[in-house]
């Protein structure tokens, strides 16, 4: 099967309200639109700063296990948390992009 690549979605303003160091509530057209690119088979990874380094909120690990846990939640799978950008990414969801 051809690699289809992926869909980047940012989450602190993006897939949930920016409440940092909490996780705000679900940004509800976004966690949609990540539910419907789901179940047609596009990969979806998390993108955030969140998980770059250890810090005064936790680890890089402790963050992601978080951020996963907030995506079950709220109706999502596990996905795939990174601060990594890659040629496979087919396009980033960001409030900062417009998308």
């Amino acid at each position: 099967m051809a690699d289809k690549g992926w869909i980047g979605v940012d989450f602190d303003g993006t897939l949930a309200v920016h409440r940092f160091p909490t996780l705000g509530e679900p940004v509800l057209p976004m966690l949609n639109r990540v539910r419907m690119w789901l179940r047609a088979g596009i990969e979806v990874k998390i993108v955030t700063a969140q998980v770059a380094r250890d810090g005064d909120y936790g680890t890089a690990e402790v963050r992601r296990k978080l951020i996963q846990d907030w995506l079950e939640e709220n109706g999502l799978p596990r996905l795939e948390v990174t601060t990594s950008k890659d040629f496979r990414m087919l396009e980033p969801w960001s409030i900062v992009t417009g998308k």
